[in-house]
């Protein structure tokens, strides 16, 4: 079963950015913001990381340099 919710540590992973970043984007409401799952913790619905992530414009920047295909 797929998850419903992520913790801040798990979001900052899949969406490959630091906690920080997250943390600055959600302040800045770039990202979604994190459902109340009870009375001290909250969590990031997937269904909304994985919008927000389809939603990201496509790069014109050329991939890192250490992401090329190696010669054999």
């Amino acid at each position: 079963m797929k998850p419903l919710y992520l913790e801040l540590e798990a979001v900052a992973s899949v969406v490959a950015l630091a906690t920080t970043t997250v943390q600055r984007l959600v302040r800045e409401g770039h990202f979604p913001k994190p459902r109340q799952l009870s009375g001290r913790r909250v969590g990031w619905l997937v269904r909304e990381i994985e919008e927000w992530a389809e939603a990201r414009p496509i790069s014109v920047l050329p991939p890192p340099s250490n992401t090329a295909r190696r010669g054999n």
